[in-house]
């Protein structure tokens, strides 16, 4: 048997933000449509370890079926020696008859999915006329989502804050080339959200880093960094007081610690949540309803946004012969 295995520079070649952005509006929509199936991912922790293995399976139909598996590891202290916090891989089935397709680099899928789904979050929530940006973190999904926000909205101004100022001002001389406009380094998560009409959370922090008498009316908030139902990124006020959208509500009512722990505090219910953005993104919700309202895309990642990322690297490397192929 013949496998195509995909590194990481490969997926980075033949997944670029903006065909991402379009191959998970197609994977929300055929979600919303019950095209796709997934079981909640299974989290193995053990206690000894500083880290994760996350397990998230999905299938799709149609005439193509496909199953995908992501295994990956998370430790949130690789970025304190140059790696990537995601490792592990992405593995592509036949769903006709099982046989194994692809393996494909996950820190890659992951960094470049997730920002491709806050963009298209912000293309549909966020007010058309945002165009200032505030970061708060400086990692691997912090400057994807530079680049994956700059597809959607024409950046004016980008404030970034990290944990170390120092951090934050290397982001700001790395990722310059990336935007027009100015990239500013902060001292202060507050300073940087000052007036910004978009706003991304990107920390592995388990206490809010953004709190609501700092967000401006009007402004989209993306809250990305956090999967655990015992850490969260927003105060209990800005999930109170914000219209919530996200990838999906049964991932929300067991892994969002920023859900969970507001409505184990009484402030929010499961009615606080608007919609999926599947469901906006097939008009079964309007998504925004005014320009003044703060908008919030809780986004925990889901098994079918790697099946999808991973088939059209997989699709694209057999049309163009790239990646490696492996007898198994």
């Amino acid at each position: 048997m013949k496998v195509l295995a995909i590194n990481e520079t490969e997926v980075e070649e033949l997944l670029p933000m903006s065909e991402c952005i379009d191959v998970m509006e197609n994977a929300f929509i055929a979600l919303a449509r019950g095209e796709i199936e997934q079981p909640l991912r299974a989290i193995f922790r053990p206690a000894t370890v500083k880290g994760v293995m996350a397990m998230m399976p999905a299938y799709r139909g149609g005439d193509t079926p496909l199953f995908g598996l992501k295994a990956i590891c998370v430790f949130p202290g690789n970025a304190a020696i140059g790696k990537d916090a995601h490792q592990g891989a992405v593995v592509l089935f036949d769903g006709r008859t099982g046989e194994l397709l692809a393996i494909v680099n996950a820190s890659a899928i992951t960094a470049i999915r997730t920002a491709a789904v806050s963009a298209l979050a912000t293309r549909v929530l966020a007010n058309e006329t945002a165009s200032k940006l505030a970061i708060i973190g400086a990692g691997v999904q912090a400057r994807a989502h530079l680049g994956a926000i700059a597809c959607v909205r024409k950046l004016e101004q980008v404030r970034v804050a990290a944990g170390h100022y120092e951090r934050a001002e290397q982001f700001a001389r790395d990722m310059q080339s990336q935007v027009q406009c100015q990239i500013e380094a902060v001292e202060t998560a507050e300073a940087a959200v000052r007036d910004a009409g978009i706003i991304v959370t990107a920390t592995t922090s388990r206490e809010p880093v953004l709190k609501r008498e700092w967000i401006a009316a009007g402004a989209h908030i993306n809250a990305i960094g956090t999967f655990s139902p015992k850490a969260r990124e927003l105060d209990t006020a800005t999930m109170a007081s914000s219209a919530l959208f996200v990838d999906r509500r049964e991932s929300a009512f067991n892994e969002a610690g920023d859900y969970l722990i507001a409505a184990s505090e009484g402030a929010i219910g499961p009615d606080t949540i608007r919609a999926e953005l599947g469901e906006v993104l097939i008009a079964k919700h309007p998504g925004r309803t005014s320009a003044d309202e703060i908008t919030v895309f809780k986004s925990l990642g889901l098994a079918m946004e790697d099946l999808a990322a991973a088939e059209h690297c997989y699709r694209k490397a057999e049309e163009l012969n790239n990646g490696t192929r492996v007898s198994l």
